[in-house]
């Protein structure tokens, strides 16, 4: 039987003031929310394009990250190279560096005047700044790290003795790949997926600065709520609340797997 531990008080007061200053602000919202108008609020044109847009480009980022994410995850879980550690850091980059710099940073790479994009616009014709593109690369960016992480942590936690035995009856690597190892580590894919999606969702800044705030192209629900929030507080109360409330459903659907329980 687990012994139950008194806290000291000590640990206690601080522990409260913890949470009292992370619930907080989330009450504020949910006490300050115009609930009378809340259906008119929610089928409103700019809401609905918002939100819709934020769906779409949150969905086609992770399917971004899943098509480069999970092979890089595998790389690094599972071949030995040189400078193995300098690119699982430079990997994890994105989690650490503020959004407005990879904002910046992907200016200067896919802009028109970028190390890849001139070459986009001149051969192709194709300009990805301040475009719904541009959303979907921008958020991409600062999500393909929270899969990568889950997927690597989940193929090193796999038992290799599976893909082994799939090896030693004939199987190749791509059919092991697909059979065996996806298999195995599908639930950390699909936490990862799901993370990578929420962190989209909810990115900001590198969005605004790679992509702009134009409504129906590259204006999402963080943008919505920036806008909102120098004309309309209510408006900007309602859109925070759609964001708060997908939040609460993500971290409801990881609970078994990334919050520890009793």
């Amino acid at each position: 039987m687990r012994r139950v531990q008194r806290a000291p008080l000590a640990l206690l007061v601080p522990a409260a003031l913890g949470l009292v200053f992370l619930t907080l602000p989330l009450a504020g919202l949910l006490i300050r929310a115009p609930w009378s108008t809340m259906p008119q609020r929610l089928t409103e044109p700019g809401v609905l394009t918002a939100l819709r847009l934020s769906l779409q480009t949150a969905t086609l980022a992770t399917a971004l990250c899943l098509v480069l994410g999970v092979p890089l995850a595998w790389v690094l879980a599972r071949v030995e190279f040189p400078g193995r550690r300098l690119v699982r850091a430079l990997v994890t980059v994105p989690l650490v560096l503020p959004p407005v710099v990879g904002g910046v940073a992907l200016l200067l790479v896919f802009g028109r005047r970028g190390l890849v994009g001139e070459w986009l616009d001149a051969t192709f014709g194709i300009t990805l700044p301040f475009t719904t593109t541009g959303v979907v690369l921008a958020e991409a960016f600062v999500a393909m790290p929270f899969l990568v992480i889950a997927v690597e942590g989940a193929l090193r936690g796999a038992d290799s003795r599976y893909e082994e035995a799939a090896a030693t009856l004939g199987a190749g690597r791509w059919t092991t790949f697909t059979h065996v190892t996806l298999p195995l580590v599908a639930p950390g894919v699909a936490a990862g997926a799901v993370l990578c999606w929420a962190r989209a969702l909810g990115e900001f800044g590198a969005t605004i600065t790679f992509a702009g705030n134009f409504p129906g192209r590259t204006q999402t629900m963080p943008l919505a709520v920036y806008l909102a929030l120098e004309t309309d507080l209510d408006a900007a109360i309602v859109l925070s609340l759609i964001l708060l409330t997908v939040s609460v459903v993500i971290l409801a659907a990881l609970r078994d797997k990334w919050i520890a329980g009793p």
